[in-house]
């Protein structure tokens, strides 16, 4: 089901001559046979509540925003943005200045306000390789698809690409290819902190640490995961709003992460074969997990990382 809409982007690359009256046919490239064509996307009038909704109905990290009379791409949200918005970054600003801290009131302001407008896409003529090598460049989890006409016709992510090329992975393993350093925080850190910390350094996930009197100990002991979309999960719940004491966004991102966070965790050692661990996220519908060696976190890995691993083919 798809919105239509409208937009100047930056165009990803090169996307080739445009067509002439020969009537060449027009084929897709190799992203296509992975991407998702049935786009779901949202009008720029979309409040950011509803946005999130929809991204937790779906289980979406990112919507494109499209014109609903053109059909043609107007911009890109992502659950980064609403949690910049949420009080990780300088979209916070909406809440703070314009509506005097009022949350309920901000989250009701279009998501034209918090969309990405400066743009890359990809053409239904690009190849796989090509898609990785614009993610990992850009540092960037999804790009939408356009045809000749500028129309959304489809979306890839690193999910899709990691996923659909996991089976040439059979003898790589995690701690080759793993972050080890690696962001954490306390239960105790409000949503606020955890939102801020992963809008400044582009994180989806961080673990939870703690636990243990010996702060030696507690230093390494694996509680917990919280990632973005935990984070708009809660905001989005039906119950926070009908507890809320007031309206003001300080009363929700004070909420301590260890009310949120998802504590049946999913580890994997270092020596994880990296074709094993993509069937653990098909599985588990998830991006990323802690790597755990003598109960300790020694890294975390990633469809990204992924991606860096197939590049290497």
């Amino acid at each position: 089901m798809k919105d239509k809409s409208a937009i100047n982007y930056k165009k990803s690359r090169n996307r080739g001559s445009v067509e002439q009256e020969t009537k060449v046919p027009d084929r897709d490239g190799s992203i296509m046979a992975i991407a998702t064509k049935d786009v779901i996307s949202i009008p720029p009038s979309k409040s950011i509540k509803e946005t999130a909704e929809v991204m937790m109905k779906h289980e979406f990290r990112r919507l494109p925003v499209t014109d609903p009379g053109s059909g043609k791409l107007l911009g890109f949200v992502t659950v980064m943005d609403i949690l910049d918005f949420l009080g990780g970054g300088n979209k916070f600003n909406i809440i703070v200045n314009k509506y005097e801290d009022n949350f309920l009131a901000a989250i009701n302001e279009p998501i034209r306000q918090i969309m990405s407008r400066d743009l890359i896409v990809l053409s239904n003529k690009d190849s796989i390789e090509k898609t990785i090598d614009i993610m990992l460049e850009n540092q960037i989890g999804a790009v939408p698809i356009v045809d000749s006409d500028e129309q959304l016709v489809g979306i890839v992510t690193e999910r899709d690409i990691a996923l659909s090329l996991a089976g040439v992975l059979t003898e790589e393993r995690v701690q080759d290819y793993m972050s080890t350093k690696v962001f954490t925080t306390t239960p105790g850190t409000p949503v606020e902190s955890a939102s801020k910390i992963m809008v400044r350094n582009r994180l989806r996930r961080i673990p939870i640490i703690g636990g243990e009197a010996d702060i030696s100990k507690a230093a390494k002991k694996l509680l917990g995961i919280i990632t973005s979309t935990d984070i708009i999960r809660f905001l989005n719940a039906k119950d926070l709003f009908e507890n809320l004491n007031s309206n003001l966004a300080s009363d929700v991102l004070n909420t301590k992460l260890s009310d949120i966070m998802v504590e049946k965790l999913i580890t994997v050692p270092p020596t994880e074969r990296l074709g094993d661990l993509c069937q653990i996220f098909l599985d588990n519908n998830i991006g990323g997990v802690p790597v755990v060696k003598n109960d300790e976190v020694v890294g975390i890995i990633t469809e990204r990382d992924i991606l860096r691993a197939i590049k290497r083919f």
